[in-house]
């Protein structure tokens, strides 16, 4: 099957540095005078153009018929209000996917609300504690319905922001289109779903197929980047560039180049970088998705106009974002709870309770989740955890846990560096990680693979925090 991009799509010029005023025209929030911002996103059908020339527009599931959804953007530590209407043919919710938020917000149907009917509406209000970059999607038949379009990025703004020339999001979402760039239908192929899930042959950047990203030399870009996919995991490398990591999942972390020069983002996980711009000027250089091997691709490209560079050196100021309020674990003290990742292709899932194709420790979670099965963990509000991912699959699996943020500790028994957290942490085939939380949030959280086939199939549980 051929991958991104399809052969048969025409590209588009795309000027990605527009995506400043993109985010001014999106955002439908609005401060109000008790220091609430309050938004309001509908659910429904939408026709996108997203490959533009004379191809057709795709028919989408979308927040205010955008694809993405409207960027919201709110202060650190201000109360948000969202109210939700469901113009779709069938039942959703919305997720704020990485916020510790309160658990009757988490927006999980069955566990923490009722789902939101055709024609119905629900209201969600919390205050996010975090500055970072995060993202909302649907929670309720989230393969079809994430995989249909409904996704968006949420960025909580810091205090004080650092210095940079321009502040980017690219929200990279992964498609499988027809020759008319219509979604081919089959989100439950029993086959993909016990393998790599449901990759497609597209991938946009803010809803468009990408060509260029118009840069001038020696400025400071903050680029965000969002793997909104439903399956499709990439590794993005910058050509002629030192990308600069200073956060992921939204949490600052010690400023670093990746090891390896490629950036890797499982379904549903942000890495923030700076990216110096030291090109020459009147050059393009690429930035290449090389993660599946032989399915190498250029995402897009960085465009150097002519002008004479902004500034002769790299700017100065400091990468190193400001910490948030995340609550460190105690390691010495942590309850220590192993997590087998278990099942997909050629595993022999017959020993599974739950008829699932996934499981873990042995029970298969299925769909948007059975609440009568027991949690994985009950932990006393407070006390600190250890998750001791053992992928027992020749599969890549991003765990997500909601409500939290984490400390990626180890792969395989070697220190991770860099005070790295995260929400999601992608655990590769056979591969051994520990990561550590406080469990200071009430109520009961899904833990889950955000590979979304492979959470229907049964890779989720819960852990309750009493």
């Amino acid at each position: 099957m051929p991958l991104t991009p399809n052969a048969t799509l025409p590209r588009r010029q795309l000027l990605l540095s527009a995506a400043g005023a993109f985010t001014a025209a999106a955002t439908k929030a609005a401060a109000m005078p008790a220091g609430i911002t309050i938004t309001r996103l509908t659910t429904g059908p939408a026709a996108v153009r997203m490959i533009g020339g004379e191809t057709p527009a795709t028919e989408l599931w979308t927040y205010d018929r955008l694809a993405p959804g409207p960027i919201i953007r709110l202060p650190q530590g201000k109360p948000f209000h969202a109210a939700v209407e469901n113009r779709l043919a069938q039942s959703t919710t919305v997720h704020w996917h990485g916020i510790r938020l309160p658990n009757a917000m988490d927006g999980i149907p069955g566990l923490t609300q009722k789902p939101i009917p055709p024609g119905g509406r629900f209201d969600y209000a919390f205050t996010p504690p975090d500055a970072g970059t995060f993202w909302y999607h649907s929670h309720d038949n989230g393969l079809e319905q994430i995989g249909r379009g409904l996704a968006g990025a949420l960025l909580i703004e810091e205090a004080v922001p650092p210095t940079v020339d321009r502040d980017l999001v690219w929200t990279l979402q992964d498609w499988r289109l027809d020759p008319d760039a219509q979604i081919v239908p089959g989100f439950d192929n029993r086959m993909e779903a016990a393998m790599d899930g449901r990759v497609g042959n597209t991938v946009t950047i803010n809803g468009r197929l990408p060509a260029t990203l118009a840069v001038r030399a020696g400025e400071r870009v903050r680029l965000r980047l969002l793997n909104a996919a439903i399956a499709r995991i990439l590794a993005l490398r910058f050509e002629g560039h030192r990308p600069v990591i200073v956060a992921l999942d939204g949490q600052p972390c010690d400023p670093h180049e990746p090891a390896d020069g490629r950036i890797l983002l499982g379904p549903a996980m942000r890495v923030d970088i700076m990216l110096d711009m030291q090109g020459e000027p009147g050059r393009t250089y690429q930035v290449v998705d090389d993660f599946y091997e032989r399915l190498s691709y250029t995402l897009t490209r960085l465009a150097y106009d002519q002008a004479t560079p902004l500034r002769p050196h790299p700017l100065a100021a400091t990468r190193q974002l400001p910490p948030n309020p995340v609550p460190r674990p105690e390691l010495g003290s942590a309850v220590l709870q192993e997590v087998r990742l278990q099942g997909g292709m050629m595993s022999g899932m017959g020993r599974m309770m739950g008829g699932g194709t996934w499981a873990i420790n042995d029970r298969s979670m299925t769909g948007d989740g059975s609440m009568s099965m027991p949690p994985l963990l009950r932990i006393a509000r407070g006390r600190s955890c250890i998750l001791d991912f053992r992928n027992e699959t020749a599969w890549w699996h991003p765990m997500h846990l909601h409500g939290h943020s984490f400390r990626v500790l180890s792969r395989n028994g070697a220190p991770v560096p860099h005070d790295a957290w995260g929400d999601t942490v992608l655990v590769r085939p056979r591969e051994h990680v520990r990561v550590a939380f406080v469990a200071d949030n009430p109520g009961t959280w899904l833990l889950h693979c955000h590979v979304m086939e492979h959470q229907d199939g049964g890779l989720m549980t819960t852990i309750d925090v009493i």
